[in-house]
Parts: C-alpha cells; structure tokens; sequence
C-alpha cells in the first residue's frame, strides 16, 4: 500500500470556489444583476478562512466596483448567516438605493480531522460542505419582484459562560491534530440559549392572547413555589406567529429538542430533517436549505411568515424572521427542484 499526501492548499482549496463561485454565478444570472452594480458584500464561513479573503475572491472573479462594500467573517459557526444579514441590513440602513450580496457558505474538506478522538470524529461525519447566496435591496425598484421582508433579527450570546463557550470548540488534540470537538453539554447551552432569544423575540411577534398567558403562568408558577409545589409554564403556540419553522440542521438531537420545546408538529420540523438527511448540516446555510425545501413544496404563500433559528459555536442562537410578500413561482428552480417529489421520506432513529 501507497499512502500520497494531498495538499490542502491545491486539491483542497479548490472544492470551497466551487461553491463560492456557482452560487453567486447562479444568482447573479437569475436576475440579470451586473456584478458592478453590487454595493455591498457580505461572506461568511466558520472554518475556511483564506488570504485573500473570500468577498476578495468574489471581487477578483466577477468583477466588482473597487468602492464595493466587502467584509468577510468567519469563525462565528453555524448561526453566522444571519449575523451577515443581520449586518447587511445595517449597512442598508445607511447606504440608500443599494444592493447587497451575502453570501453564507461552509467548506468542510480542508479542515477534516485526522485524529482518533471521538468528540472531534463526529464532526467529519456531520457537517457537509454547502452554501448559498442572497441579494438583500433598499431599492425601491425591486419592491415588486422581492420574494420576501425582513421585519426582525434577534441575537443571544451566551459566550460569558464557561460551559457555553466551551461547548463547540476547535482545538488541538493530545496528538497536535486540529479539530472541532462538540461537548456533551452541548443540548443544555443550546437549550438555555433559546429560551435566552425566545424571551426577546416573543414580544415582538407573538399576539397579547398568548403573551398574557405565558405572564399569567410565570406568575403562577412563582404563587405556587411559595407554597412548596410546582406549576408548569405555559409555552407560547408559535403557530399563531409563524407559518413556517427552518430549524438549523444542526443533528437530529438538536432538532429534536427544538421540536420538543416548542411543541411543533411533525410536520414543522419536516424541512430541517430532510435538509439533515440530504445535505448533512451544512453549517451556516441550512436554514436556507430549508427555506428552498418549502418553496420547491410549494407550501409558501403570500403572507406567510416565516422563523429561521440558528445555533452556532459561542455560544450563539440567532433568529430571523420573514414575511411572503410576494406569490412564489410554483416551478421555482432550486436545490430541491430536481427530487421534491421523493421527499419527506422515513427516516430510522439510528443511522
């Protein structure tokens, strides 16, 4: 037997453009949009961090405007592709008439661990190389054709606490190879994250029927521990804010535990595991992988809303929220389109 070393920045470095270039190319095409009329550029991959920079690679090969607005973020895990909207949509605010690009990616291939330790192992065998691009617009001229509204983003941050930061973590092993090794608390940080943004994002979207409900439990719940027994809270029906749930694909355990705790029906969850099933948990762009699964289902109308939830190392649980404001082509082209027909398929407890 001949063992050959392949070299992580020829072979290796290759896979990540293929991504970063057909994705922008494709949108690009779609709309008829002439690269120099981007104004703002957005990338962001966890783990892929080149010199040049990503957008610097977008830059180079399209051929933007040397004034384009480019900022490229990484290692901010799997919830960074709302923090780049969330950044795009600021820039927006500031720069009138104006087009963003944000492109959210992972490339897993030149960062495959090579070592024996188990909670780095499953990283090689969970994540999956993925991405996607999206045009964000302030323009008034695009107000027709734009699919969706952002109406709210909300952030946590739980990185102050030992546990939380510690819970998704790329470091050496005893042996110097470099890996990502997913702790056991990982459930519990993702847990007490959630319920962190939820408490924020609820007032926000949730109708006063189901936020006087959940203030009448808490209190209820406060009454009775003076007493010594216990009262559950009330867990607010997302359903009366939401129409769509893209959970991030982070393992059928985290999924699990987000359908669990917000009760949602089988149904809900159904775009966040068959992107698992298909594509793996491609990082930062499984929510969108999601979001394409139920515009190939055709379950989008105008109108409807729809709940992105990301996890991502820190510990960070991010949300996004969309409006429909636009009826959706019902032969709409995307990474679902060529298959749609064979999904939802069955999937076992163990794989």
């Amino acid at each position: 037997m001949r063992c050959h070393l392949i070299s992580l920045s020829t072979q290796l470095a290759k896979k990540p453009e293929l991504v970063i270039f057909t994705v922008v190319k494709d949108l690009l095409s779609k709309h008829s949009i002439n690269p120099r009329s981007i104004d703002i550029l957005v990338s962001n991959c966890s783990l892929f961090c080149p010199t040049p920079s990503i957008t610097a690679m977008i830059i180079h090969k399209f051929g933007f405007r040397s004034n384009v607005k480019s900022i490229s973020l990484s290692g901010m895990g799997c919830s960074a592709g709302i923090l780049s909207i969330n950044l795009a949509k600021d820039l927006l605010k500031i720069h009138e008439d104006s087009l963003a690009l944000v492109l959210s990616m992972e490339a897993v291939a030149p960062n495959g661990y090579v070592g024996q330790t188990k909670s780095m192992l499953v990283a090689n065998a969970l994540f999956r190389m993925g991405g996607v691009a999206i045009l964000l617009s302030n323009r008034k001229k695009d107000k027709h054709i734009a699919k969706y509204q952002l109406q709210h983003i909300v952030r946590t941050h739980t990185g102050s606490d030992d546990q939380s930061y510690c819970s998704v973590l790329q470091q050496p092993d005893e042996e110097g190879h470099v890996g990502v090794s997913l702790s056991r608390a990982l459930l519990d940080v993702v847990g007490n994250a959630l319920r962190t943004n939820i408490s924020e994002l609820s007032p926000r979207v949730l109708p006063y029927s189901e936020q006087f409900r959940y203030v009448w439990s808490v209190f209820r719940q406060k009454i009775w521990a003076l007493k010594g027994q216990k009262e559950k809270i009330h867990v607010p029906d997302f359903k009366k804010a939401f129409e769509h749930f893209c959970i991030h694909a982070g393992g059928k355990a985290v999924i699990d535990a987000v359908q669990n705790s917000l009760r949602l029906h089988k149904e809900d969850a159904e775009p966040s595991r068959m992107t698992l099933y298909r594509f793996g948990n491609t990082s930062s762009s499984s929510i969108w992988y999601e979001l394409c699964y139920l515009e190939a289902k055709g379950r989008v109308k105008k109108g409807d809303r729809v709940w992105q939830l990301a996890f991502g190392s820190g510990l960070k649980c991010n949300s996004a929220v969309w409006k429909c404001i636009s009826d959706l082509d019902k032969d709409i082209r995307n990474a679902w389109s060529d298959r749609i027909h064979l999904y939802p398929v069955e999937i076992p407890n163990e794989m």
